[in-house]
């Protein structure tokens, strides 16, 4: 990049100015990652300060039963292959349960598109999970499992989220987006929930007051450009209803151990590399500065392992998502070294030990206990890039 358009864009990030298309294209043919997470940095701090968000979830994954076949998933599973399973909701709720002891905040529920669950079997979940976790928000499906639910009830989505947010729904996941261009979409999703129908059920969602998170899986096939065409027709939906609390860049994963049975699902892998941090922090600060009008970018920290997480909240992020523990969806595929937990103890070092301070928060980013940040006497704690 020369340097009068590398001034120009700092003007513009500086000003205030919204980025364009063009923009978020030179952007990422930056090879000069120190600036470009210097101006997200920049934009992070102007909007959360020298805060880091968390909270204390769980994710629960009832069923891996999946009629779709979609070329980067590891975790879907056909009926009757041997690793299948579907829980009984009195199953489901005893998993919760035992994570009361820690003050859990929130479930993250998602699941495969399950041919034979009658539609009945979600609303009763949610409302028994509940009447179990009375204080915890229950943030769960994904848009993909929305549509999926008009077919198998005949019902509208307008009715399904009123009966959804009826039994206790508190929010929608963002999953399901990938990436929304068809050129890329066609090779890599096998469900039929494309841009028009999951930003059709978002804008459903923050029409009846939900706030929902959105994402966007990179590092597969795809080219930058069509990364930001993604951040775009999000900033675009996010003008219209102002429903997206944060943005979550997805790290593709390649299948290094798969399940027990030995098979390699992801069909991708043969003729892909998966993003490395460099491309990670790019991804980003590029989505910091593009994404304007979203308050909040997270840095899911099992996609992307803890010190690449450390180092994105340098490159835009403000968000390290919580505790999780066992987050099958992708520990199905990679194995590569990210832990299945952390406790609220860990993810406060992590984030001190970034150079930030914690902040832990509930599903709607209300805050629920502010923390000490690092030492500022001691000599070697860490200290946030100053901007």
């Amino acid at each position: 990049m020369d340097v009068g358009l590398k001034r120009e864009l700092e003007e513009k990030v500086r000003a205030g100015e919204r980025l364009t298309r063009e923009d978020g294209i030179a952007l990422y043919e930056s090879d000069d990652l120190a600036w470009l997470g210097g101006l997200a940095h920049e934009v992070r701090t102007r909007k959360n300060g020298d805060v880091v968000h968390f909270n204390v979830n769980r994710h629960l994954n009832m069923t891996n039963v999946c009629t779709a076949s979609c070329a980067y998933c590891s975790f879907q599973r056909k009926p009757g292959e041997k690793d299948a399973y579907t829980m009984r909701i009195e199953e489901a709720v005893k998993l919760a349960r035992a994570m009361e002891g820690e003050n859990l905040t929130e479930l993250h529920i998602v699941n495969g598109l399950h041919p034979n669950l009658p539609w009945r079997y979600y609303p009763r979940s949610l409302r028994e999970l509940k009447a179990a976790l009375p204080n915890v928000s229950l943030k769960a499906f994904t848009a993909t499992e929305i549509h999926h639910f008009e077919t198998i009830s005949g019902l509208s989505a307008s009715e399904i989220l009123d009966e959804l947010i009826d039994a206790g729904l508190e929010s929608l996941t963002g999953g399901g987006a990938e990436i929304f261009d068809w050129e890329v979409r066609r090779h890599i999703v096998d469900h039929r929930t494309h841009w028009e129908d999951w930003s059709r059920i978002h804008r459903l969602a923050h029409e009846k007051g939900l706030r929902t998170p959105c994402t966007m899986l990179y590092g597969h096939i795809e080219e930058p450009r069509h990364r930001v065409d993604h951040v775009l027709r999000l900033r675009e939906l996010q003008d219209e209803t102002n429903g997206f609390q944060v943005f979550i860049p997805l790290r593709y994963q390649h299948d290094f151990v798969d399940m027990k049975d030995g098979k390699v699902r992801n069909r991708l892998q043969a003729r892909t590399q998966m993003a490395t941090g460099a491309e990670a922090l790019k991804t980003f600060a590029v989505s910091r500065l593009l994404f304007d009008n979203v308050p909040h970018v997270k840095v899911f920290w099992v996609m992307h392992g803890v010190q690449t997480a450390q180092l994105a909240l340098q490159h835009g992020a403000d968000d390290m998502d919580g505790s999780v523990v066992e987050y099958k969806i992708t520990h199905d595929a990679d194995n590569y070294g990210t832990p299945n937990k952390l406790t609220r103890e860990d993810l406060l070092d992590l984030i001190r030990d970034a150079g930030f301070r914690p902040v832990e928060r509930n599903t709607r980013y209300e805050i629920i206990r502010e923390y000490d940040g690092p030492d500022p006497a001691r000599r070697e704690s860490p200290q946030a890039m100053r901007v």
